[in-house]
């Protein structure tokens, strides 16, 4: 929003005259400071976004694939979509913004070739991590058939871009839901505590919606494996501040289209006291999405501080600050992610060293300062899975979920149809597979026993029935919320 920064201006102005006075001086906090080290590794930490939050998180997981356990896309495209490049001084930067807003939000989406090649030679030459670690990520993409913002073809290519580094071994860690009617939104369960927020197939602020599905959970049990219930009452946790400016290139992160301040969420359990062994989870909000423009509520109601409070993970929730168009560079009057290069002109933003992604790992560095080795964070003893969950299911897939088990080298996924035997559909390292090529409106029973060695432990058993055939949505914002073939 144009006007956010002279909002934070009046705003600080206000705190100082009010501090002034003896009888606020008790009441008045500190400016936000540093952030704390915790007992985290960073090796498991995971990232997700909606829309621009979501090209950020493929960018970030893509360039530090070596760390990111998983990567969530709600509403999203692939790994440098815009093609910004120093050479587009020629054309005074139009070009990566015209890419940005036609092709990677309407559709048809640029061919996903030039962008893996970018992706590898950014990875040869060192600016990334080795594309070779992207075999092993944790994949969740998603387009609501009510989207007038982001075409599904743009999250099409998203998946395409995924499937060429996880090749067939790897499929099994992609899991791509499209048939839900939700709008350009990060999409929540029915609870009371949402019910304020937008219908689903709505396409406006704050770009929240209530759908009767559990984003969050989805996201982070592909990323994690199957976790506690999630606590959707008073939380244990804290939710704390600090200042992004301690993270930056510059005193200033404003300049680079960050605010001064940034949010993160703290279960009890992952209190220094306490010394838990955590995880980190980075949310990336979207355009006009920043405290600046709706206030806290992404932070607050993007629905994973109720799984984290449950589940030892530490949310933290960088935040943009709008840049209007007639003022000093960068432009950003939407409060956008920087993923068509509006910061630095060239194609260093999808790298190690593009400003904010060089700020998000800074921060995330500082949380996971406090690792203790050899702590765990809980998997089960050695034998079956505790727990084997259907997470989430489309017309065509199925995405399945279990707590991991130490010691296991990888699990075996064998799937049956109702009443009929069980054959193996996969394997996987992580404590998740995504099931596709299934039938609509049909039931399966699946089994998965952790391997060790040459050796498969016990199995459990989950059962769950596709949905109807999904219907193209002709009019994305007015399509009926079950688009199912009758």
């Amino acid at each position: 929003m144009p006007h956010s920064r002279a909002r934070q201006f009046l705003h600080r102005i206000f705190l100082i005259l009010a501090c002034m006075t003896p009888i606020s001086l008790a009441a008045c906090g500190k400016e936000p400071g540093a952030l704390q080290p915790y007992n985290a590794a960073i090796n498991e930490s995971s990232i997700s976004g909606i829309s621009s939050g979501g090209y950020m998180a493929a960018q970030f997981g893509t360039a530090w694939s070596s760390i990111i356990k998983g990567v969530g896309i709600v509403a999203g495209g692939p790994f440098y979509c815009a093609q910004a490049a120093s050479s587009d001084f020629w054309n005074g930067y139009a070009m990566p913004m015209l890419t940005a807003t036609g092709p990677c939000m309407k559709g048809p989406a640029p061919d996903v070739q030039p962008l893996i090649d970018k992706a590898d030679e950014k990875a040869a030459a060192g600016a990334i991590d080795p594309t070779s670690n992207l075999s092993h990520q944790k994949i969740y993409i998603f387009h609501g058939f009510n989207d007038v913002v982001v075409a599904e073809p743009v999250t099409d290519a998203t998946a395409e871009f995924y499937r060429h580094y996880l090749g067939q071994e790897g499929a099994g860690n992609l899991f791509y839901q499209t048939t839900l009617g939700a709008g350009h939104a990060q999409v929540l369960p029915h609870e009371e505590r949402f019910s304020r927020l937008n219908a689903c197939a709505l396409n406006q602020s704050p770009y929240i919606n209530e759908c009767g599905y559990d984003q969050a959970g989805v996201i982070l049990q592909h990323i994690y494996g199957a976790l506690n219930p999630p606590n959707y009452g008073k939380l244990s946790g804290a939710l704390k501040s600090f200042s992004q400016g301690k993270y930056t290139d510059t005193d200033e992160p404003g300049s680079l289209s960050m605010g001064d301040t940034g949010y993160f969420f703290v279960p009890k359990d992952c209190e220094p006291e306490q010394a838990a062994a955590c995880r980190v989870h980075i949310a990336m909000h979207g355009c006009r999405q920043d405290a600046g423009d709706i206030g806290k509520l992404y932070v607050d109601d993007s629905g994973y501080n109720a799984w984290a409070d449950t589940n030892r993970i530490i949310v933290l929730y960088p935040q943009t600050v709008g840049r209007p168009l007639l003022g000093l560079p960068p432009q950003n009057p939407q409060a956008c992610w920087d993923w068509w290069s509006y910061v630095t002109h060239d194609d260093s933003y999808v790298t190690k060293s593009g400003s904010q992604i060089k700020a998000i790992k800074a921060m995330l560095d500082a949380l996971t300062a406090g690792h203790k080795p050899g702590s765990q964070n809980g998997a089960a003893p050695a034998g079956a899975p505790r727990r084997l969950i259907v997470i989430d299911i489309s017309d065509t897939g199925a995405d399945l979920a279990w707590t991991p088990v130490a010691g296991a080298e990888g699990y075996s996924v064998a799937r049956a149809e109702a009443g009929g035997e069980f054959a193996p559909v996969g394997k996987v390292s992580g404590p998740s597979f995504a099931d596709t090529g299934l039938q609509p409106s049909t039931s399966y029973r699946w089994r998965v026993a952790a391997i060790a060695g040459r050796n498969e432990g016990a199995s459990l058993e989950a059962a769950a029935k596709t949905l109807a055939k999904h219907m193209p949505c002709e009019n994305p914002g007015s399509c009926p919320l079950a688009q199912a073939d009758k």
